[in-house]
């Protein structure tokens, strides 16, 4: 203890302006302070008094300002953050009211998430975490890269990978942990979306993979979740870039990713790092969102690792967290007094989350380390002259036996003496209805993008046109015969091999099917299903050019039933083609690898095809048994 509080006394002299929990004066503006004594110094955030829970409603007048919508009891004068410089979207016209929704109360107790890795024993990533979240409020969860953010979130979600254990205990509305289908939403870090659709249709064509058929008001849930995420001037964009069209910007995309969560209208809504990658004016616009959402009676739990101070200035409670170790829970200023409490006041010109990540972050030592010579020569770096570990344990150690730890327990209890409704599933779309959604939607994206099979159509009608002028006029004298088998193997082979240029196609779907399967919207059956159902009138097409091209171009038989014959056998050869890349696509999920995998097997399907030799000829045990007869070049050349 000796050594701690010589190091917090060393950083409290050395920090030139810094605040002290004597110096503050009761006001309604919050203030940093330089030393006891000194002048006042407002920051860009106010106070935020005592509030009830409950006592939460919104009500937005016509064509209202979105920002000044967000303004609730938490945050009376949250509109002056704005002060004319920040546009924000217009709400639809037709929009009064803020719908609300039923929020859920969360609370963990001595949460332990322990993750096996390569050695023998397991990592304790989260160590005795406690804390809640309650309805109409936000709870970030804030800390240094690796310091459990992430993985608390998970756990709290039910997300945690197999190789997590998790012990403690985990109340939603009072009772065991249980979050049902649809009563809470879940955003990644990293969200692929769908840039050949609108936001409108991706919403539209979510709901429809969400809700369950009975469900007759999925465009009216499309509207709310627009209007929630303050899409309303983005509704009928398309969300990436297009051939002719340009996207979103990456604040409003990353809008979209939460407002495919809230088509199901859920309880609790998880998001992992909101602020990811976003500029500043982005960021505040985003929070100020977040906040209106919540406003609404949602139930908001989100990591973040740094953020502005007037972003600061709109979190309701947070979970700090260093190395899986909960350093404060509580709400916003109060972890600023805390910081105080412990020797560590915020200096005036920093932003409360630099500094929070300032002083936990063990990184730093490093900066100190490579800046040591330079601060002999120009004098100490005021914030960056502290011990990490020192600092940390100082932290931890005052918020144990602080008041806020007991505020949490009490709360913890109060939250949890009595049961209140439990949350129920709301149904879910059948598989079949799935199938027919994804199988449409693909279809729509297909039409749209060129690189899906309108160049693959291209690249057909060119290694046709070059086949057919290296056979051509071959004619039907017995002579022949053997040339004919040779064009037609070729025809075959080499445009089932041409297939490898849709790879990049389908591993991007097989992202976008990630991110849905994760939160349970599809599953591998219904995505493969859905795919191939969709290829399949672009493949005929393809079959029909193709074939006649080449048909005429060799100077096969001029009758239309063999035409028509033809283009039948043609048509199989690539529909299984395609569900074999389908399947090799969706195992290796990476270019290289599914490109290679595709062109091993086509080799080897062309080898015991029967045109090199004969398929009685070939060597029983693995030639002939199995590969000749798993190998659709057979039975095509066999057609043929």
């Amino acid at each position: 203890m000796e050594e701690i509080q010589s190091q917090s006394d060393h950083y409290r002299s050395s920090s030139s302006s810094a605040s002290s929990p004597a110096s503050r004066v009761p006001s309604s503006n919050f203030f940093y302070l330089r030393k006891p004594g000194s002048l006042r110094q407002p920051i860009s955030f106010e106070d935020s008094p005592d509030w009830d829970d409950t006592d939460i409603e919104v009500r937005v007048d016509e064509g209202g300002d979105s920002i000044n919508a967000a303004t609730t009891p938490a945050s009376p004068s949250l509109s002056k953050l704005n002060s004319g410089s920040l546009p924000s979207p217009p709400l639809p016209e037709r929009a009064v009211v803020a719908r609300k929704i039923s929020g859920a109360s969360l609370a963990w107790k001595d949460l332990t998430v322990t993750i096996k890795g390569k050695r023998k024993y397991s990592d304790k990533v989260i160590k005795s975490s406690n804390g809640y979240a309650l309805p109409g409020t936000m709870t970030v969860i804030m800390g240094p890269a690796k310091s459990g953010k992430s993985t608390l979130l998970r756990a709290l979600a039910g997300r945690l990978p197999d190789s997590a254990r998790m012990y403690g205990e985990v109340f939603v509305n009072g009772s065991k942990w249980h979050l049902p289908y649809a009563s809470y939403g879940y955003v990644e870090r990293e969200t692929t979306l769908i840039g050949s659709l609108t936001v409108r249709e991706f919403l539209y064509y979510s709901a429809l993979l969400q809700l369950p058929g009975f469900f007759c008001q999925k465009k009216s849930v499309v509207e709310d979740a627009i209007l929630a995420m303050s899409l309303g001037d983005f509704a009928n964009k398309l969300i990436g870039a297009h051939c002719y069209m340009k996207g979103l910007p990456r604040g409003e995309r990353r809008r979209v990713s939460i407002a495919r969560e809230l088509v199901m209208r859920p309880h609790v809504l998880f998001i992992d790092e909101p602020l990811y990658h976003l500029d500043s004016v982005s960021a505040l616009l985003m929070m100020v969102t977040l906040k209106k959402l919540a406003s609404t009676g949602c139930t908001l739990i989100f990591t973040i690792y740094q953020s502005s101070t007037e972003v600061f200035g709109l979190f309701d409670r947070i979970c700090l967290l260093s190395n899986g170790n909960t350093l404060f829970f509580g709400e916003t200023l109060a972890c600023l007094q805390h910081f105080s409490n412990a020797g560590f006041p915020c200096p005036i010109m920093q932003s409360p989350s630099d500094h929070f990540l300032r002083a936990i972050n063990t990184d730093f030592d490093r900066i100190i380390a490579m800046c040591k010579n330079w601060q002999d020569d120009h004098g100490d770096l005021s914030s960056v002259n502290m011990d990490t570990a020192v600092a940390i344990r100082t932290l931890e150690t005052t918020y144990k036996s602080s008041a806020d730890a007991a505020a949490v327990e009490t709360m913890i209890v109060k939250l949890t003496e009595k049961e209140g409704p439990s949350l129920k599933s709301k149904g879910k779309a059948s598989n079949p209805t799935r199938i027919a959604v994804l199988t449409w939607r693909s279809l729509l994206i297909m039409s749209r993008e060129w690189k899906y099979y309108w160049f693959r159509l291209i690249l057909y009608m060119l290694l046709t046109l070059c086949i057919g002028t290296v056979f051509s006029g071959l004619g039907h004298s017995l002579s022949s015969v053997v040339t004919r088998v040779a064009a037609i193997f070729v025809f075959v082979s080499f445009n089932s091999l041409l297939s490898v240029a849709g790879v990049p196609a389908h591993l991007k779907e097989i992202k976008i099917y990630a991110c849905e399967e994760s939160n349970l919207h599809s599953g591998t059956f219904v995505f493969l299903l859905g795919q191939l159902f969709s290829g399949i009138p672009f493949l005929f097409l393809i079959s029909i050019s193709s074939s006649l091209v080449f048909y005429f171009l060799v100077g096969l038989r001029d009758e239309f039933s063999l035409l028509m014959y033809f283009v039948l056998n043609f048509f199989m050869c690539l529909l299984v083609n395609e569900g074999m890349v389908l399947l090799i696509v969706s195992i290796c999920q990476e270019v290289y690898w599914s490109i290679l995998t595709l062109v091993s097997v086509h080799v080897i399907m062309m080898l015991s095809a029967g045109y090199f030799r004969i398929r009685s000829a070939l060597p029983r045990p693995i030639w002939m048994y199995p590969i000749s007869y798993v190998s659709f070049h057979t039975y095509s050349i066999q057609a043929s």
